[in-house]
C-alpha cells in the first residue's frame, strides 16, 4: 500500500484558467503526485507520496513553471498578504494610468475630430515604462508559460501589446510614414489592469463566507485554572479546562455545560433561527452566542477539533475541488489560446494579401488577441462554486466536494432511511406486553439485561425506560449480537433472546400475529424476549416523526424527485410510516448489509440518472459511499458523516431539498456564465477579424467579461433556503 500525504499550497502569479491548468497539469506529471489547482481560490491541493516527493520539492516544481507557492498561513496572515498585493497592484494601476491617460487623450481628441499630437518622442517615453516596467508581468508569465510547453493569457496581451508598440517603435525611430500605436498598448495594459482589480475584488466577495466563519471564533476566553478565573487566548486552551460564557459573548470551543441556563444561537453551526435552550451536560460549540445567562462548562475539543474548524475545513476543501464541468472548461482554455494566436496570423496574412496594408493587417491581428483571452472562461465556474459552496454553509449544509454539488441537480431518486433521517432517531418505550406469568418488571429487566452493551437506538430506548422504572440490570452477562435480528445470551443455563417477532418466529418461538399486527399498524416498532424457546413477552416502541418530514417529501415529489424509503422494520410498520409520510415506495425489513446491495440495484434501473442516499447511521455507511450523492445528518455517526458527500447540520430532510434547490441554482449560474463567456469569444473574434474593433476597444470589452462572469456568480448570495 502506498504512503500518501496530502498538502494545501497558496499559489501566486496565476493570471486566468490556463494557467491553472497549465500548473496542475506539471504537477501531476510529477511520480505518486495528484493535485487540483483553483483558479478561483488561488490554492494547489495536492496528494504525494512523501517518499518520493517532499513539499519543498513540489514547492520548486510550482516556481519553476513560472508560479509562486507556499504553505497555508492561518487565515489572518494570508488575508493581510492578499491585501498587501492588491494595494500594489492598485498603486502600479495609478502610476500606468497617470502615463496612459496624456496618450488617451490624445486619441480620444482624434476620434472627436481635433487632430492634437503629442511629439513622437514624449509617446514613447510615456509608453515605455508603462509597456516593460508596469507591463513586465505578462513578458515573465509568457516566458514561463512557453517554456512549461503551454500558452496562456499573458501570451496574449504580451503578443498583442508588444505588436503595437515594437511597430511604434520601427515607425518612430527609422522615420517611417505610418502612425504610431504606442496609446493603444498602453490603453490596453491598463484596462486589463483594471479588470484584474476588479476581479481580485469580486473573488475576495466570492470567499466572504469563508472570511465570515474564520471571525466568527472569539479571540480569547473566560477560563479557570487553579481555582483563578484568567482571561487566555483561544488557542491557548486545553481539553478539559473549565470556561464561563457570559450573556451576549460567544462560546469559545466546543463543550458541555456544568451549570447554568440559557439560550444560544446556533445559526452559524446548523442555519436554525431559532435560538437554542441549554442546561447541564446539554453540548456547546464554538462560535454560538450565548444570549441570555452565565453558561459554566468544559471543554470538550479545542483549535483544529471544534465543529467550527471542521466546518471550515469542508468549506475550504470544496472551493478547491473541481466539478465535471470546470474540467471541461479547462480543457478548452487550454488549447484556447494557441487556436487565438493561429486566428490572429490568419487575420494579419488575410487584411495584408487584401492590399489593406501592413499597419490595418496589425491592428486587427491584435485586436484578435485581446479580445481573445479566455479569462471569463476560466472564471465561470469556479467563482460560481466558490459562491455556492460558501452560501451552503452558512446556511447549515456543508458540501464536501465541489462535484456532490454539481451532481445533486440531477438526482432523479433519493433512498432515504427511515431511522434518524424521517424520524427523529429517539425511539422511546410505549407498551408492554407480557405473557400471563412474566411481570412487566421482569420483562424489562431481562430486556435491559441483553440490551446493556448495545448500542442500537431500540437498545438505548429501552435502558433509559428501564432507568425511569428502576429495572436496571444488576450483573454483567455475555451478550452475542444477532446482525441484524438481535441479540443473545447464556444467563444461569438458560438461553435468553432478544429479537424482531419474525426471527422469533422462525427460531420456532410461537408468536400471536394478530397483535403484532395490531401494534405495527399503528407505526410502532417491536422486540421479542425468549427464553429457552418460550415467549416472555413483547416491548412496543414509537419514533416520532420530524416535523419537517412530511413537508420535505411533497417537495421533493414536486421537484420530480421519486423518494423511496428503507428501514429495517418488518413491512407493517414500514408500511404505517411511509403512509404517514405520502411514499408509495418503501423497502422494509432491509439488513444493514443489504441496503448498499439496494441502492446498486436502484442506480441499475435507472442507468440515466443519479440515485441520492440520505442517512445517519454507522450501518448507512456503505450505502451512502455507493450512492451517486449521499446526505448524512449531523446527529449521525462520525463514519456515516464521512462517507457522506454532504453533512446536514439541520437534521432534517427540508436540507435536503435546499441542497437540490441550491445545486440546481448553482448551476443554472455557471451555464449562464458559460454562455456569457463562449458567446463574447464567439462574437468578438470574428468582429475583430473583420475589421469591426478597436484594439483598446477590444481591451476594454475583455476586461469586462471577465469582472460580469464574476458579478453574475455573486448573485448566487441571494439564494435562500427553505423557512422553517
Amino acid at each position: 500500500m502506498k504512503n500518501t500525504a496530502q498538502t494545501d499550497l497558496q499559489i501566486t502569479g496565476m493570471h486566468c484558467a490556463a494557467c491553472s491548468t497549465r500548473l496542475e497539469k506539471v504537477l501531476n506529471q510529477l511520480p505518486d503526485v495528484q493535485a487540483s489547482v483553483s483558479i478561483a481560490t488561488e490554492k494547489a491541493h495536492i496528494v504525494y507520496d512523501p517518499n518520493k516527493i517532499s513539499v519543498p520539492e513540489l514547492i520548486k516544481t510550482i516556481q519553476s513553471t513560472g508560479f509562486n507557492g507556499h504553505l497555508m498561513r492561518d487565515f489572518a496572515a494570508e488575508k493581510l498578504a492578499r491585501a498587501a498585493a492588491y494595494r500594489q497592484q492598485q498603486i502600479q494601476f495609478y502610476i500606468s494610468v497617470a502615463l496612459t491617460l496624456p496618450l488617451l487623450i490624445e486619441m480620444l481628441l482624434m476620434f472627436s475630430g481635433q487632430h492634437f499630437m503629442l511629439p513622437g518622442w514624449l509617446q514613447f517615453a510615456l509608453a515605455t515604462p508603462v509597456q516593460f516596467w508596469i507591463g513586465r508581468r505578462f513578458y515573465t508569465g509568457s516566458f514561463s508559460s512557453l517554456r512549461s510547453g503551454g500558452a496562456n493569457m499573458d501570451v496574449l496581451v504580451a503578443l498583442g501589446t508588444s505588436a503595437a508598440y515594437f511597430f511604434s517603435f520601427a515607425v518612430l525611430f527609422f522615420q517611417l510614414d505610418q502612425p504610431l500605436y504606442f496609446e493603444a498598448s498602453a490603453t490596453l495594459i491598463t484596462l486589463v489592469l483594471l479588470g484584474k482589480l476588479l476581479e481580485a475584488h469580486a473573488k475576495g466577495k466570492a470567499s466572504s463566507a469563508l472570511e465570515a466563519l474564520f471571525n466568527l471564533q472569539p479571540k480569547t476566553a473566560h477560563v479557570e485554572r487553579d481555582g483563578v478565573m484568567q482571561e487566555l487566548a483561544v488557542d491557548q486552551m486545553q481539553v478539559n479546562d473549565v470556561f464561563l460564557v457570559r450573556a451576549g459573548e460567544s462560546v469559545p470551543v466546543d463543550g458541555v455545560v456544568l451549570e447554568g441556563v440559557s439560550t444560544l444561537d446556533e445559526a452559524m453551526l446548523t442555519g436554525e433561527s431559532l435560538p437554542q435552550s441549554k442546561q447541564a451536560n446539554d453540548k456547546v460549540y464554538a462560535a454560538t452566542l450565548n444570549q441570555q445567562g452565565l453558561l459554566k462548562c468544559r471543554a470538550l475539543a479545542v483549535g483544529s477539533r471544534t465543529q467550527l474548524a471542521a466546518i471550515i475545513r469542508l468549506v475550504e476543501q470544496a472551493q478547491g475541488s473541481k466539478a465535471a464541468i470546470q474540467k471541461l472548461a479547462d480543457q478548452i482554455a487550454a488549447i484556447f489560446v494557441p487556436v487565438v494566436v493561429g486566428i490572429s496570423v490568419l487575420t494579419f496574412i488575410g487584411w495584408w494579401l487584401a492590399g489593406s496594408g501592413f499597419t490595418v493587417a496589425l491592428i486587427n491581428a491584435v485586436a484578435v488577441l485581446v479580445i481573445s483571452c479566455p479569462c471569463a472562461l476560466g472564471l465561470a465556474t469556479p467563482t460560481a462554486l466558490v459562491v455556492a459552496t460558501g452560501r451552503s454553509a452558512q446556511a447549515g449544509i456543508l458540501v464536501k466536494d465541489a462535484a456532490a454539488l454539481e451532481r445533486a441537480h440531477k438526482l432523479a431518486v433519493l433512498v432515504v432511511d427511515k431511522t434518524g433521517t424521517l424520524t427523529e432517531g429517539k425511539p422511546s418505550v410505549t407498551d408492554l406486553i407480557c405473557q400471563p406469568n412474566v411481570s412487566e418488571t421482569e420483562l424489562l429487566q431481562t430486556a435491559a439485561l441483553l440490551a446493556q452493551g448495545s448500542t442500537h437506538p431500540l437498545s438505548r430506548a429501552l435502558l433509559a425506560h428501564a432507568s425511569t422504572q428502576q429495572a436496571l440490570p444488576t450483573q454483567n452477562v455475555n451478550v452475542t449480537e444477532l446482525t441484524g435480528h438481535g441479540l443473545q445470551a447464556e444467563i444461569d443455563g438458560k438461553h435468553y433472546l432478544l429479537c424482531s417477532p419474525n426471527f422469533a418466529s422462525n427460531q420456532g418461538i410461537a408468536v400471536n400475529n394478530e397483535q403484532i399486527a395490531h401494534l405495527q399498524k399503528q407505526g410502532k416498532s417491536l422486540i421479542a424476549i425468549a427464553c429457552d424457546k418460550s415467549l416472555l413477552g413483547y416491548i412496543a416502541f414509537a419514533d416520532r416523526l420530524r416535523d419537517s418530514s412530511y413537508t420535505a417529501v411533497k417537495r421533493l415529489s414536486e421537484m420530480n424527485i421519486r423518494v423511496v424509503m428503507l428501514s429495517g422494520d418488518n413491512q407493517a410498520t414500514a408500511q404505517a410510516i411511509a403512509q404517514q409520510l405520502g411514499i408509495s415506495e418503501f423497502h422494509a425489513e432491509v439488513l444493514p448489509q443489504d441496503k448498499a446491495a439496494l441502492l446498486q440495484s436502484l442506480k441499475k434501473e435507472n442507468a440515466n440518472a443519479l440515485v441520492g442516499m440520505v442517512g445517519d447511521g454507522i450501518n448507512d455507511a456503505p450505502a451512502l459511499a455507493a450512492a451517486d450523492v449521499s446526505f448524512a445528518m449531523r446527529s449521525g455517526s462520525d463514519i456515516a458523516i464521512e462517507a457522506a458527500d454532504i453533512t446536514l447540520m439541520h437534521n432534517d430532510l427540508m436540507s435536503v431539498v435546499d441542497a437540490i434547490s441550491l445545486s440546481r441554482a448553482t448551476l443554472k449560474k455557471i451555464r449562464q456564465n458559460l454562455f456569457f463567456a463562449f458567446a463574447y469569444n464567439v462574437l468578438g473574434i470574428p468582429l475583430a477579424a473583420l475589421g469591426m474593433l478597436n484594439p483598446v476597444i477590444a481591451g476594454a470589452a475583455m476586461s469586462m467579461s471577465s469582472v460580469s462572469v464574476v458579478s453574475n456568480a455573486l448573485l448566487l448570495k441571494r439564494w435562500q433556503p427553505t423557512r422553517r
